[in-house]
């Protein structure tokens, strides 16, 4: 009965987590291949350059791996084929389990990206829960030939088909245009200033300061508590400051835009309406709709400003908008950060004193009109 009721759970949890967790990315898939480009970089430092060959593939491996949790987690729901779907389970939980205790010990990626955008974790919070989904997994693994399929044969091949097919369709779709739903600082409505600064109450960093005096020639450390000791023999070295308790953090830290120059043009993109072309890098920038967007750039002149944000080198960039004619400024910006703001390469978002009014992707482009209308609402 005890066994029963275990199985009953580990079923459930394990299979709804990987459900929500794929469902969640299936949402963005462009966030999981920008993660997954992440940790490709740092596996090339650490183990060897070899990893760099799977960048290029990150969003294809991403796609398959997110629907591949779905379709598991259905799997496991459903009793079909328990043996393939637990050893599948569990090769990928020790290889999830690995790559979480990795970024939590060396403190090399600091978000796994387990949950996409929507919940945000620790790496210490994202190990401890690939170890406690190991832990059911090993049950259902160690039981899986017990386990009696809920669905008839043809009706568990037919389940899983559909739950696959379904699964790429709404991956594609969402690469293709932009996610469903959008859980990003950059998201329709938000005003991105006040997302770079700590509302009012917001909790800020608890720290111990140090103080390192010189004393009788050896070097003695102090702490607010202990200052009254100090006297005009000791002399002054330097101070250390330590977080010990951390406090809130804007939304948005890492927004930052300058110019051909290098001077900072940030605040720029917050005065009035700008239509904000983001070309994060010209090499991998689709080509297919640039002749939308210059038209749209041309029909906008002198109603609303139209400006390109971009990292690709300056002189990658001015080869790029002479081949296409896109007569606008530009400015530079991290990569991650414009990848951040609209999944898409080319992209388009139209902020008005800040706030984010609209958000298309390229293949998407809206019509003048449209703009204007939106740049004109109170």
């Amino acid at each position: 009965m005890i066994r029963k009721a275990l199985d009953l759970f580990s079923r459930y949890l394990v299979g709804g987590l990987f459900i929500f967790s794929g469902l969640i990315k299936l949402n963005d898939p462009v966030g999981t291949e920008i993660k997954l480009e992440e940790y490709f970089e740092v596996f090339a430092v650490d183990f060897g350059s070899f990893f760099r060959v799977f960048i290029p593939y990150s969003l294809e491996i991403g796609l398959i791996l997110i629907v591949l949790e779905v379709v598991l987690g259905v799997a496991v729901l459903i009793n079909y084929r328990m043996k393939l779907t637990t050893t599948v389970l569990l090769v990928l939980i020790i290889f999830f389990t690995f790559l979480t205790g990795y970024s939590a010990i060396l403190n090399k990626v600091t978000d796994c990206g387990c949950f996409g955008d929507a919940i945000k974790l620790t790496p210490w919070q994202s190990f401890y829960k690939d170890l406690v989904l190991l832990v059911f997994i090993l049950h259902l693994y160690w039981y899986r030939k017990k386990y009696e399929p809920v669905l008839h044969t043809k009706e568990g091949h037919a389940v899983i088909l559909v739950i696959t097919l379904l699964s790429f369709f709404l991956g594609i779709y969402a690469i293709r245009h932009l996610p469903f739903i959008d859980f990003r600082a950059y998201k329709l409505g938000n005003n991105i200033p006040e997302q770079m600064t700590l509302p009012p109450g917001a909790k800020r960093d608890s720290v111990v300061m140090t103080f390192i005096y010189k004393v009788k020639g050896e070097l003695v450390e102090v702490t607010m508590n202990d200052l009254g000791r100090v006297d005009s023999t000791w002399q002054f070295v330097d101070r250390k400051d330590k977080v010990v308790r951390q406090g809130d953090r804007p939304k948005i830290t890492d927004y930052a835009v300058t110019d051909r120059d290098g001077q900072t043009a940030t605040q720029l993109t917050f005065e009035g309406a700008k239509l904000l072309v983001v070309i994060h890098n010209v090499r991998q920038a689709s080509v297919k709709n640039i002749s939308r967007i210059r038209d749209l750039s041309r029909a906008l002149e002198g109603k609303v400003d139209v400006l390109v944000l971009t990292a690709s080198p300056e002189a990658e960039f001015e080869a790029f908008r002479h081949e296409h004619q896109l007569a606008v400024p530009y400015y530079f910006a991290d990569a991650t950060v414009l990848k951040t703001i609209v999944r898409s390469n080319p992209g388009l978002t139209l902020w008005v004193n800040g706030t984010v009014r609209g958000m298309w992707h390229h293949n998407d482009t809206p019509a003048a009109d449209e703009i204007i209308r939106l740049a004109q609402q109170p």
